[in-house]
């Protein structure tokens, strides 16, 4: 007997680097992280209570499918505060984190043989799961031209499209659609009949002036996609959402009574707690606003001149091709010689990648300055 054939995706290779260093580690060597894609501080204060009292005083067993009205009410009232929109708690579906909210998503609003276009570089698992799915994930380089979006223009190039992925801000690169990139994306998936899927899970990290907007402040026809793992800190919570537009609400409950059942119910009541705990979740968001120039300048001290923004999330997506090595050798060598894991750049780009790493910049400001300070160090001796 043989695996199935929608198993046949490709690896997910930054936990292959977070492998490398958790042995480099267990050895006795120092690792330093730069290639975590979460935040190193714990759930918020409130959220760890929370979790405490509900050990010791509820039963913990199974939620609503679509998760805890309480939560779910919190949830829609955050996009009042937040975005000045009405939101349904009925919309809201509380998921597995936002892994499980891409599964609900993609087998809710696409068929087999439906094309969704995301970018490259972009979340590698997009185009794994829709691939897994038997959805055909439409690749779309992006560049600094485009300051690594997707355009109208793009996803013209490459029509006819079902549906249309994307991220603001972005992993890896940081980047964010301004209000008028994103509307004139809404507008050309309007007049062409394109589902939108707006992954919004680094929401509340930034490091612009101008607002970052909901999709649904354009667009009640798509899905949203938001996680209590990056600005809560909660990742191994495993507590996510989804808004649902109207046609899909009843198709993702019924998936998620199939496929999960209900999410954790003890994230779900940390969760709960945590949407109250701005104060100290906006200190994180200093700490990574301090963090961000102390990789970039080391990166231009490093001799990489195309950085992709990084104007929001907690990463820096970078061009070394200049070193003449490719970047998962790089990485395995700056782990041996330096003890400094970075991610290299083919998950996010299956074509490109090699030229490209990934920076997590979300570490203690200590561990990352002295990271980039070997990094930039070997660099200059090589």
């Amino acid at each position: 007997m043989a695996a199935s054939q929608r198993s046949q995706i490709d690896p997910f290779h930054v936990m292959e680097v977070m492998r490398a260093a958790e042995e480099r580690a267990v050895a006795g060597g120092e690792v330093l992280h730069l290639e975590v894609g979460q935040p190193s501080t714990p759930a918020p204060t409130a959220a760890l209570d929370a979790a405490r009292r509900a050990l010791d005083e509820q039963r913990l067993g199974y939620t609503p499918a679509k998760g805890i009205p309480a939560l779910r009410e919190r949830i829609a009232r955050r996009y009042a505060e937040r975005h000045g929109v009405e939101v349904s708690p009925d919309h809201i579906i509380v998921t597995v984190g936002a892994s499980g909210g891409f599964s609900l998503a993609f087998l809710s609003a696409f068929d087999v043989g439906d094309r969704v276009a995301v970018s490259a570089p972009g979340y590698p698992c997009y185009r794994n799961v829709l691939e897994a799915f038997g959805i055909e994930a439409v690749v779309l380089p992006v560049d600094a031209s485009t300051r690594f979006n997707l355009t109208p223009e793009l996803l013209a190039e490459h029509g006819p499209l079902d549906g249309v992925l994307v991220a603001s801000p972005a992993n890896p690169t940081g980047t964010i659609l301004t209000p008028a990139e994103l509307a004139a994306l809404v507008d050309h998936c309007r007049e062409h009949g394109i589902r939108i899927i707006a992954d919004e899970i680094y929401h509340g990290i930034t490091f612009t002036d101008e607002p970052v907007q909901s999709l649904l402040e354009h667009d009640r026809t798509g899905i949203v996609l938001q996680s209590f793992s990056k600005y809560w800190s909660m990742t191994g919570w495993r507590v996510g959402w989804v808004v649902a537009p109207d046609d899909l609400v009843h198709p993702m409950e019924r998936l998620k009574q199939n496929l999960f059942i209900s999410a954790p119910t003890i994230g779900q009541v940390a969760a709960l707690a945590a949407l109250d705990a701005d104060d100290e979740l906006e200190a994180n968001v200093a700490r990574y606003a301090v963090n961000r120039p102390i990789v970039l300048d080391g990166l231009a001290g490093m001799g990489c001149s195309t950085v992709a923004p990084a104007d929001g999330a907690f990463y820096a997506y970078a061009d070394i091709s200049h070193l003449g090595r490719t970047a998962s050798d790089l990485c395995e060598a700056w782990l041996d010689e330096l003890g400094v894991a970075v991610t290299p750049g083919i998950d996010f780009d299956p074509v490109r990648g090699e030229d490209f790493i990934r920076i997590s910049f979300s570490e203690s400001t200590e561990d990352v300055a002295e990271a980039m300070r070997r990094l930039v160090g070997w660099v200059g001796d090589a």
